[in-house]
């Protein structure tokens, strides 16, 4: 028996009772007999049933979707409820005509009507008694016609072949049940609650997994002992396919499950793996235990190592665990414990290698030569940890490759660049999924020497984030007295890392932690000269580009008034990677034309440049006249290198407030407030009358308005502007000046000198002030860049006034 269905008489849409819907009882003997006592109508409206047949005393859900079939439930709902079923002898009729009917039908009553969302309806019908078609009367809006009654012979209620053959039908439906997975076995109650015999073989009959053919003939049969014998029949054969089907399922889940033992079976025996091609657990393990022989670990590590091998054989291949130990074991054996590569202490080699890669930076090689020369007299010296910092495009990243090449060690690097977890460093626990080494100890397995130099590039652009801080990670890393037990989550065990050479670079020192900067020996890296630029792009930039764009020093050549050119129109940078730029573009440039067989200028000529780069973005400042009271030319320290600075004030009427403009920092700010009232306390020293000092306001701007500018070195030329404008004297001609003030009177040394003079230079300065404390500065710088300047050094702000400004008056001085 299949499990109880609604059908369509309209298009085979199914649908289930609704469930909050009052309980329709069981037909009782009692209500069999009154209704078969009631007398039926000489006419009825009739609904083809499409695929089903309704049989007397059972309950059906239905669903109409056809206009006329709708019609005729409104209507019926509307009157007596009674209506005719008849099944359709084709299915897959729209329209069906008296033709395409069955003649026996059955008399039902509508006991719900129920309106669905898409427009159908279903209803809810209780089939009554059995009528056979005399004549149709009309077939629109619907099939009407006059029917007369079928009658029904039954048999006695002592006729024992009868009630047999009823009992062995409910036994049968009850075993059917059980034996189905489709039928919920809350029906076998309803089974056997049902009392009345010829409703038994109704019910039975309807809900049978028979086709509407087979249905319609039980229907026919007047004899209700022969219905019931035919029911039976049908039921036997249902079940014995049931039992079939159960049956065959059961063998093949036996063999399936038979097919799984053998499975597993097959994964524990290494004969069976070597057969079908793979490694057995047992030849994986021997490995292991070979190249564990040929580590050089201590007897610390060797026992750790060996625990967590046993361990690894004793767990089940099947394991999610046991992939997760194999990995770690693999990684116990990929690591260079205490193998060393070995250096190559050639410092006469190593410095021609730092010379060949990198022009200038003599401070820098001479440092790493230095570290190199202790190496070589101690051999196992901690590497210290050395941090290289200036602006971007110096060579800081460069300088670690050429030393790993001097010294003859692997070179790793990693970026920390926005590196915001910890574990990145430490490593995960393995015991999570996923879980890795940190990065330091992948690293050094692919070095595969415990000796690499190891560039941290970027250390000052870590973040910190809720899953930790990684600088605080480094600490350990970054610290000779304590990186030799260096403790990775994942490795669980302390890996040396003291004959490491860690070099880390950085931009801005500032942003690193404290601890970790108190770490690490600090080399400042400053930007390069324009003559070093000339001479990078020469000897290294100009060579590279050539040779990676497919072109020969024959084929284009460029000279250091170009080079000069391209430096200072295009290029505002420290380093010299917009630079390198630049030069590509030229090459790229005269590639075109000998890939199109143009005529093009071997020698680059400035006309060149500009046609190619177009006009020039970024010529420096010069320095001005000094036609104008209270213009003074400062010098600036920027990231991408020095320039000079020009500081303007201007006297108006007032009461001797000040104002500043140019997007001025707070210190600034303050250097300018305290150049005013040094000058308001000592105006008889400038010369100034103090009366004028509170009948006019001070306005002191520094242009470039859109440029943040910040630091306390323009405060003795801000002194300097201020006393120019108040004594309408003349500055010096092509001078600049770049030095702290304090209320004393005393000035003091800045940084960036070496930036400053090249950018003063650059804008034909002549003469600088300084800070006598930054002479030392001065002396740094190479002879060669200095010539044509004159320096004065300064210790108290009036003797900065006394070289600055001269007793001549400006052109159309003002009256104070």
């Amino acid at each position: 028996m299949p499990e109880l269905k609604i059908l369509s008489f309209d298009n085979l849409s199914l649908q289930e009772f609704d469930t909050e819907a009052e309980l329709i009882p069981l037909m009782t003997p009692e209500d069999e007999e009154e209704m078969s006592k009631e007398k039926l109508p000489k006419s009825l409206p009739i609904l083809p049933l499409r695929n089903t047949v309704l049989f007397p005393g059972v309950v059906i859900p239905i669903t109409a979707g056809r206009d006329k079939s709708i019609k005729l439930i409104n209507e019926a709902n509307a009157g007596d409820k009674i209506i005719g079923v008849v099944a359709q002898k084709n299915e897959e009729e729209e329209d069906p005509t008296k033709n395409d009917i069955h003649t026996i039908g059955t008399v039902a009553r509508i006991l719900r009507v129920l309106k669905m969302p898409d427009g159908n309806v279903t209803v809810i019908l209780q089939g009554k008694k059995r009528f056979e078609v005399d004549a149709v009367i009309q077939e629109s809006p619907y099939i009407k016609a006059t029917i007369k009654e079928v009658q029904e012979i039954r048999p006695s209620f002592h006729d024992t072949e009868f009630n047999t053959i009823a009992d062995s039908i409910r036994d049968l439906a009850v075993q059917i049940i059980k034996e189905s997975p489709n039928i919920p076995t809350e029906a076998t109650f309803a089974i056997k609650n049902i009392e009345s015999q010829s409703f038994l073989i109704n019910f039975v009959s309807s809900n049978m997994n028979l086709s509407v053919e087979e249905k319609q003939n039980l229907l026919k049969m007047n004899v209700l002992k022969e219905r019931a014998l035919e029911t039976l029949r049908y039921m036997n054969v249902e079940f014995q396919k049931l039992e079939l089907k159960n049956d065959i399922q059961s063998k093949v889940r036996f063999d399936l499950d038979q097919q799984q033992r053998e499975y597993f079976l097959h994964q524990q025996m290494k004969t069976i793996q070597e057969e079908l091609g793979g490694v057995s657990n047992e030849q994986e393990f021997e490995e292991m235990r070979q190249r564990a022989k040929a580590k050089k670990w201590n007897e610390k590590t060797q026992k750790y190592f060996e625990k967590e091998f046993a361990k690894l054989q004793r767990m089940n291949p099947q394991a999610p665990d046991f992939g997760i130990q194999r990995n770690y074991l693999e990684l116990f054996l990929d690591l260079p414990w205490n193998e060393f590569s070995k250096d190559n202490f050639d410092l006469k080699n190593a410095q021609k290698i730092l010379d060949r890669d990198h022009f200038g930076l003599e401070d820098v090689k001479k440092r790493m030569i230095e570290h190199l020369a202790v190496l070589k007299l101690r051999n196992d010296m901690k590497s210290p940890i050395i941090c290289l910092t200036g602006p971007p495009g110096v060579g800081k990243t460069s300088i670690g490759k050429s030393v790993a090449e001097a010294l003859g060690r692997e070179y790793v690097r990693i970026s920390l660049g926005g590196l915001r977890d910890e574990a990145e460093i430490r490593g995960h626990r393995k015991t999570y999924i996923g879980a890795m080494p940190g990065r330091i100890i992948q690293s050094i397995k692919k070095a595969k020497t415990s000796n690499p130099v190891f560039i941290l590039d970027e250390i000052d652009k870590l973040s910190v984030s809720n899953q930790g801080d990684p600088s605080s990670a480094l600490l350990e890393v970054l610290d000779p007295e304590q990186n030799s037990d260096f403790y990775d989550n994942f490795l669980e065990m302390g890996y040396d890392l003291s004959k490491v050479m860690f070099i880390a670079t950085s931009n801005n020192m500032a942003t690193i932690q404290p601890a970790l900067k108190d770490r690490m020996e600090v080399i400042k890296m400053t930007g390069y000269t324009t003559e070093e630029k000339v001479e990078i792009a020469r000897q290294h930039l100009f060579p590279k580009q050539l040779k990676e764009h497919g072109l020969t020093p024959k084929q284009l050549t460029i000279g250091k008034k170009q080079l000069e050119k391209i430096i200072e129109g295009y290029t505002r940078e420290s380093g010299v990677r917009s630079l390198e730029q630049k030069v590509a573009q030229v090459i790229r440039n005269a590639a075109k034309s000998v890939a199109m067989e143009e005529d093009y200028n071997v020698k680059v000529t400035d006309e060149d440049v500009v046609k190619i780069l177009g006009a020039p973005k970024l010529e420096r400042d010069k320095a001005e006249g000094n036609d104008v009271a209270g213009v003074v030319t400062g010098l600036a320290w920027t990231s991408v290198g020095g320039d000079i600075l020009f500081i303007e004030s201007l006297i108006s009427s007032g009461k001797g407030t000040l104002t500043l403009t140019g997007n001025l920092g707070t210190v600034m700010k303050e250097s300018a407030t305290i150049a005013l009232e040094y000058i308001k306390s000592n105006a008889d020293i400038f010369g100034i009358n103090p009366e004028i000092l509170g009948k006019y306001n001070f306005h002191l701007h520094v242009p470039e308005g859109a440029t943040p500018k910040d630091g306390p070195s323009a405060g003795i030329a801000m002194l300097t502007s201020l006393v120019s404008l108040l004594t309408q004297r003349k500055i010096k001609k092509s001078i600049a000046m770049t030095g702290e003030i304090t209320l004393r009177g005393k000035v003091l040394p800045v940084g960036g000198i070496k930036e400053k003079i090249l950018a003063a230079k650059r804008a034909n300065i002549k003469e600088i002030i300084l800070c006598h404390e930054n002479k030392s500065d001065i002396d740094e710088i190479k002879a060669s860049y200095l010539d044509g300047l004159t320096f004065h050094y300064v210790k108290e702000m009036s003797e900065v006034i006394d070289i600055a400004i001269t007793n001549q008056k400006v052109k159309n001085a003002k009256n104070l």
